[in-house]
C-alpha cells in the first residue's frame, strides 16, 4: 500500500473518491462545506506534487438517473472557492466527454465527474424494476447490472494513473468507486488524509485508549444502536445512553414514559444490554430527569419530571438539569470519550440544551488532557452549532462508516486499499 506523503504524482492524474455529499438549500446554495474543506489538503497534495486531479463523489439518494437537483454541478463555485483555482465540471462519469478531460488534464488542473449515482453501476443495484417483477426477473436485472458495472470501474479507473480513497463516510460501502476499483489499480493506491487521520482517530480509541474510557451513545431507537451498544461493552468503562432510545430502556424496566418514543419489541434486547453492562463491569448511565412537551413542536408546553414518570399525554424530548449535571460531572472525570448520537431533539433550540451540555463537557475535557472522538452526522452537527468543533480532538465525518469501524467490521473501501 502506498502512502500519500511518499508518492509521487508528479506528471500523474490522481482519480480520488471524495465525500462532496454536502446539504444545498432550494436554490443548490451548499449550505454546510465542511466535507469539501475536509478534502483540500489532499487535494492540494496531489496539485502541488505536480499531479492532476479526477474527483468523484455522490450526492443524496437520487431515485433515477439525472435528476439535476443532485447535479454535483451545483457545489462547483464551493469547491473551486476553497481550492482557489477552476474546476472542469464535465457533467457524466462514462461519456466521451470524461474520457476526453481526463486525457488533456494537465498538472495543475481539477476536474470533477458527475454525481456517480446517477448511474446503477456504482451501487450495483438494478433501478426500474417493476414492483411485481419475477425472481428471475429480479436476477437477471442484477446480473447485467453486475456486469456492467466491471464496465463502469474500467471506464473510470482508464482517467487515471493511481486511485485515492479519501471517503471514509462511504468507506462501508463495497460500491464502485471505494472499493472495486482500488484493485484496478494494485501498485497506486492509497488513502488520503482524512482516511488516514479518520483510521488512526478510531484505531486509537480502540487499541490503546486511555482510561476511564467513556461512550456516549444517543439516538432515537436501540434496534439501531444494538451492535455498538455490545461492542462497546468490551472496550469501555462506562456508557451514557441518551436520545429516545432512554425510554424504550426505562419501559422495559416497568417506568412510565407517556408518549415518548419507544420499541416495545425490543424491551428484551434493553433488559439483555443491561444484563451484559452489570456482568462486565460496564456502568451505564441515564439521565435520572427528562425534560417533557405536551407536543413534538419548539411551542410546546414543557415540564421536568423523572425519567421513569412520565405522564400520559407527555413525551420526553430532552435530559434534564439534574441529567445534565451528571453527564457533565461524568465526562470530566474521563480520559477517553466517544460521541455518537445527541441526548435530545436538538434540533429545536428549546430541547438542545441536554446535548450542548454534553458537547460543552467534552469541549472541556479535551482542554484538560482526554482525547475526544465525535462522529455521526448528527454529533458533528451539534458540536458545529455550538461552535465547538475546533475543541474536539477529532471530529470524524463518518457515520456508518464509524461505527462499523469501531463494531470490528471491515470496511470494503478500506480493505480494498489495504490488501
Amino acid at each position: 500500500m502506498q502512502k500519500i506523503d511518499s508518492y509521487d504524482f508528479k506528471g500523474k492524474r490522481a482519480i480520488i473518491r471524495v465525500d462532496f455529499n454536502v446539504p444545498l438549500d432550494e436554490n443548490g446554495q451548499v449550505t454546510d462545506d465542511t466535507r469539501i474543506r475536509a478534502a483540500i489538503p489532499t487535494i492540494r497534495k496531489v496539485l502541488d506534487g505536480g499531479g492532476s486531479v479526477i474527483l468523484m463523489s455522490h450526492l443524496g439518494r437520487p431515485k433515477k438517473n439525472n435528476d439535476m437537483k443532485y447535479s454535483l454541478g451545483q457545489i462547483v463555485p464551493t469547491v473551486e472557492k476553497l481550492l482557489g483555482r477552476p474546476v472542469i465540471f464535465v457533467g457524466d462519469c462514462m461519456g466521451e466527454k470524461a474520457a476526453d478531460e481526463a486525457a488533456q488534464l494537465r498538472p495543475g488542473e481539477v476536474m470533477l465527474l458527475e454525481n456517480l449515482r446517477f448511474y446503477a453501476e456504482e451501487e450495483g443495484k438494478p433501478r426500474g424494476l417493476a414492483d411485481d417483477a419475477s425472481d428471475e426477473e429480479k436476477a437477471a436485472a442484477k446480473k447485467a447490472v453486475k456486469e456492467s458495472q466491471k464496465k463502469f470501474v474500467e471506464r473510470l479507473a482508464s482517467y487515471a494513473d493511481c486511485y485515492i480513497n479519501d471517503a471514509f463516510g462511504t468507506a462501508h460501502r463495497a460500491h464502485a468507486s471505494t472499493a472495486l476499483i482500488a484493485d484496478r489499480f494494485p501498485n497506486d493506491k492509497m488513502f488520503g488524509y482524512i482516511m488516514e487521520n479518520e483510521l488512526k482517530a478510531v484505531d486509537r480509541i480502540i487499541e490503546n485508549p486511555q482510561r476511564p474510557f467513556v461512550a456516549i451513545i444517543g439516538g432515537s431507537k436501540v434496534s439501531t444502536k444494538i451492535s455498538i451498544l455490545e461492542n462497546l461493552m468490551n472496550k469501555v468503562d462506562s456508557i451514557i445512553i441518551g436520545g429516545g432510545m432512554t425510554y424504550t430502556f426505562s419501559a422495559a424496566q416497568g417506568g412510565k414514559i407517556g408518549d415518548s418514543i419507544c420499541e416495545p419489541d425490543m424491551f428484551p434486547t434493553a433488559l439483555e444490554i443491561l444484563k451484559k453492562a452489570q456482568e462486565r463491569g460496564v456502568k451505564l448511565i441515564f439521565s435520572p430527569d427528562a425534560l417533557i412537551a405536551d407536543k413534538f413542536a419548539e411551542d410546546a408546553d414543557t415540564r421536568e419530571c423523572p425519567a421513569n414518570e412520565i405522564p400520559d399525554g407527555w413525551m420526553g424530548l430532552d435530559i434534564a438539569e439534574e441529567g445534565k449535571k451528571s453527564f457533565r460531572e461524568h465526562i470530566l472525570g474521563c480520559k477517553t470519550i466517544l460521541w455518537n448520537g445527541p441526548v435530545g431533539v436538538f434540533e429545536m433550540d428549546k430541547f438542545a440544551t441536554g446535548s450542548k451540555v454534553v458537547a460543552q463537557a467534552i469541549a472541556d475535557a479535551t482542554a484538560n488532557g482526554a482525547f475526544s472522538l465525535v462522529g455521526g452526522g448528527d454529533s458533528v452537527a451539534c458540536v458545529n452549532k455550538f461552535g465547538l468543533a475546533d475543541r474536539i480532538s477529532y471530529v470524524s465525518t463518518g457515520g456508518g462508516a464509524l461505527l462499523e469501524y469501531i463494531e470490528g467490521k471491515e470496511l470494503p473501501g478500506v480493505a480494498a486499499i489495504r490488501k
